[in-house]
């Protein structure tokens, strides 16, 4: 299967943007949000871990050869 780095970016922003908002929130969470730091901080953590997994090439970056190029076709 092709990697398609445009689905990769896809997930890797929002990924990083919410993680580091629940990160955000259990450090400066007062309240009711301090009652669930270690919540926050687990999903924040979880979400930055997925986004940096998204981005793990899948080591399929050679070059499709199925098809022959027009120079190796004889006429």
């Amino acid at each position: 299967m092709a990697d398609n780095r445009i689905a990769r970016g896809i997930v890797l922003v929002p990924c990083l943007l919410l993680g580091g908002a629940f990160l955000a929130t259990a450090a400066w969470g007062q309240g009711a949000a301090a009652e669930n730091r270690t919540l926050a901080i687990t999903i924040g953590a979880g979400l930055l871990l997925a986004g940096w997994l998204s981005q793990i090439s899948s080591g399929d970056d050679k070059p499709d050869t199925t098809t022959p190029d027009k120079a190796d076709r004889t006429p």
